[in-house]
């Protein structure tokens, strides 16, 4: 098994004849947090749309766990979990329901499933609302059901697509350290879009992406030190000329 959960190599998509990321190569080890940094219109939730093939693209610029999506799409694709900015949940449902509905369209048997919906939501400090109905649920408690959901197949790699927008800082903390634990103990690897700096840690990669290219890649001290800053939103601003937007 590839010891990258995610390679991008010399991706180029366009909107008609509008092109909107240029030549976009970059890896993503197993066990790593990555950052996926960028203003508005910087490329991220079109990336986003073709790792997780709502997108379709020429050639075979992506590979995950070692599966090309093109010519592998049901391999690679078993290996993704996401958890989209806009919640999916069905609000009607319990939080146990949800779960094993997800967890059918995965192939995964009741037994089973029962078994990994009480491991993830044991993690989340969310078993004992598992009968709860989504909908009672607040923004933070949902979220946690949306990773357990993103995780029941086992995935290699979790894409986060801005998660904590909207919580409060409990809840954001929570979610932040919990996703690191995952990363550290045990090896699923990550690429979170987010505006929110403060949720990156010394030891994760940063991508840095602006009117579709990578501007930076490397840690927050390897950013600023390219762009001679003590902070990273200083150098966020450095590298996409974007203050004030």
């Amino acid at each position: 098994m590839s010891e990258q959960a995610l390679e991008v190599s010399e991706l180029n998509f366009s909107y008609g004849k509008k092109q909107v990321l240029y030549d976009l190569t970059f890896q993503i080890e197993k066990g790593q947090c990555a950052f996926l940094l960028g203003p508005n219109g910087a490329g991220k939730s079109t990336l986003f749309s073709l790792i997780t093939r709502l997108y379709d693209q020429d050639k075979n610029n992506i590979k995950l766990a070692g599966f090309d999506i093109k010519t592998q799409p049901l391999k690679a694709l078993a290996r993704l979990g996401v958890v989209f900015q806009q919640t999916t949940l069905d609000l009607d449902l319990s939080v146990k329901q949800n779960l094993l509905y997800h967890a059918a369209l995965q192939g995964i048997s009741p037994k089973k499933a029962k078994v990994l919906i009480q491991q993830q939501l044991e993690q989340l400090d969310m078993f004992e609302r598992q009968n709860e109905v989504v909908r009672q649920l607040n923004g933070g408690h949902r979220r946690r059901v949306e990773i357990a959901r993103a995780l029941m197949h086992q995935p290699k790699l979790l894409l986060l697509d801005e998660p904590t927008v909207g919580l409060d800082i409990a809840s954001r903390e929570s979610i932040v350290k919990h996703v690191h634990q995952l990363c550290e103990h045990t090896g699923l690897a990550v690429l979170w879009a987010t505006h929110l700096m403060d949720e990156v840690l010394d030891k994760d990669k940063i991508i840095m992406i602006h009117q579709g290219k990578i501007r930076a890649e490397g840690s927050r001290d390897d950013l600023m030190q390219q762009t001679s800053t003590e902070l990273l939103s200083e150098a966020f601003f450095s590298l996409t000329n974007s203050r004030g937007e």
